[in-house]
């Protein structure tokens, strides 16, 4: 196995370990601060400073990677993952939770986001031809999507743990306390990749002749992520608990077909963005999804909704290796740290406003409308994004010509 194919498999792996740590961690902080006492508004709130620090972070780490070691820089990101699951048990009170959930790396929302992300794609990059990019991205996606199914399931690890003695709060922290370990794991990985800078000769400015497009990029993504954050999937949990009262263990169990529907539509985005172009999979593939969930808003029976949801999970997660891939496709190779940050940042940003705005409509009784705004706001991002991009080709479509 060559040096490059190493790396490869060394960055997937703990793509791996860290969606795993994601999928039980989305759905034990809404339950676990549930627990505390906290109300839907409050954990919305917490939800919100957890995806603005994520923002920050992310934004940080783009201007910074240029000019230094990757490799440096993702084992710090995997130290910081390491000490929030160590450090947010220790505290109940809603001031210090919404200050350690802005400072550390526990997501509310499923998908690329984080400031782990702008460097794993920038290595992934200067592995991947243009011809193999979107593969070895929607294969990414597909091992983090399948991990964090598999995170899911063990999310019902509290209510094992509890039969063993351990307390409701004492089972949760235990679960935040196995975050911290795969975070340990992520570094032990990390240190084994070779030292490398995103170019050897960082450019003057992080964002040079692509600017234009990629804050272009950077706005409608805003308005994609501003319309998820009203559903991310720790409100999502808490809109099955209150909607139908289902218990933890049928919500794992539910994610986990969700998270696994979304890995494996992720090769299929890859098939299918050959054939039509990756602009066209995204939009074509999620405004069918977008319909599902405003329908799933209206529905009083579980089973109908679940089942809405699910064919959602399939489709909506499509876009994700397809707008990996085209960011990196229409920068030039200095700029590729800079844009994924930049792109991701107001992704980051907006989708923060959201959790809050949904907890107070959940709280005023108002429990699908979070899913309808969601969905009427992502499928005007759709239009938009096909409107403004649809004649700028990546090399591998350009060449296809």
């Amino acid at each position: 196995m060559t040096r490059r194919y190493k790396d490869i498999l060394l960055l997937l792996t703990a793509r791996g370990l860290r969606g795993f740590g994601d999928g039980f961690a989305i759905i034990i902080l809404p339950a676990y601060l549930a627990a505390l006492g906290y109300d839907a508004a409050q954990i919305g709130l917490v939800a919100t400073s957890a995806l603005l620090g994520t923002a920050l972070l992310t934004l940080g780490i783009g201007f910074v990677a240029p000019r230094h070691d990757l490799r440096a820089l993702l084992m710090a990101s995997a130290g910081l993952m390491a000490a929030t699951g160590l450090v947010f048990p220790q505290f109940e009170h809603v001031g210090l939770v919404v200050a350690v959930a802005f400072i550390g790396t526990i997501n509310p929302a499923t998908g690329d986001l984080g400031l782990i992300i702008p460097l794993e794609h920038t290595m992934l990059s200067q592995e991947a031809a243009d011809a193999e990019r979107t593969r070895i991205f929607a294969r990414y996606s597909l091992i983090g999507a399948l991990a964090m199914a598999a995170g899911s399931l063990a999310a019902a690890a509290p209510d094992l743990l509890e039969g063993y003695g351990l307390s409701r709060i004492g089972a949760f922290k235990a679960m935040f306390y196995a975050y911290a370990v795969l975070g340990l794991a992520n570094a032990a990985l990390y240190a084994r990749l070779p030292r490398t800078k995103a170019e050897n000769r960082p450019p003057a400015a992080p964002l040079g002749p692509s600017r234009g497009r990629v804050y272009k990029l950077a706005a409608l993504f805003s308005l994609d992520a501003f319309a998820g954050g009203f559903i991310v999937q720790s409100l999502l949990a808490i809109w099955l608990f209150e909607r139908f009262d289902m218990s933890l263990a049928a919500a794992s169990l539910f994610f986990f077909w969700t998270s696994t529907l979304s890995a494996f539509s992720y090769p299929v985005a890859a098939w299918l963005s050959k054939r039509i172009g990756l602009i066209n999979t995204m939009v074509f593939t999620h405004i069918p999804s977008n319909i599902c969930l405003i329908v799933a808003a209206f529905s009083s029976n579980l089973y109908v909704a679940l089942a809405l949801l699910l064919i959602r999970a399939g489709l909506s997660q499509m876009d994700v290796p397809a707008r990996s891939s085209y960011v990196m496709a229409v920068v030039t190779p200095a700029e590729r740290p800079a844009a994924a940050s930049v792109t991701a940042v107001p992704r980051s940003l907006a989708s923060s406003v959201g959790p809050a705005m949904a907890g107070v409509m959940m709280n005023a009784g108002l429990l699908g409308l979070p899913l309808v705004v969601c969905g009427t706001l992502k499928t005007v991002y759709d239009l938009a994004l096909l409107f403004t991009f649809r004649h700028i080709k990546p090399p591998e479509e350009r060449e296809g010509r």
